[in-house]
């Protein structure tokens, strides 16, 4: 390892190497739990806040961490939301088949009166 010293300052070579590329923050998915699921919004902005701060501070692998839990936490937002417009979907098809049926039976059973 050298050292330099020149008016005052000091640089360590070393110091100034490997560090990797910042992860994304995935901002966009803490967006998508806000729009799809916004119990989970919070946790996800949250951490998408904090990859910077734990990037700069020299811990890349909390940074990644949190990176990687946003974008989790904004897929999990958005399969929710699937699931729900399925169950929704599934529900009115449900009621509209039940609708249709009791119309059916309905007419079957009614019998108008003759005015003749």
């Amino acid at each position: 390892m050298t050292q330099f010293q020149q008016a005052g300052f000091q640089f360590d070579a070393a110091a100034g190497q490997a560090r990797p590329p910042m992860p994304e923050q995935n901002t966009g998915w803490a967006v998508a739990a806000l729009i799809f699921f916004w119990p989970l919004a919070f946790s996800a902005f949250s951490n998408s806040a904090s990859v910077y701060p734990r990037w700069a501070s020299g811990d890349h692998q909390g940074a990644q961490q949190a990176s990687a839990q946003a974008k989790k936490l904004g897929k999990i937002a958005l399969g929710l939301w699937v699931v729900f417009m399925l169950l929704v979907v599934v529900l009115y098809g449900v009621v509209f088949a039940v609708a249709m049926s009791a119309v059916s039976d309905l007419e079957s059973v009614t019998q108008y009166p003759s005015y003749r």
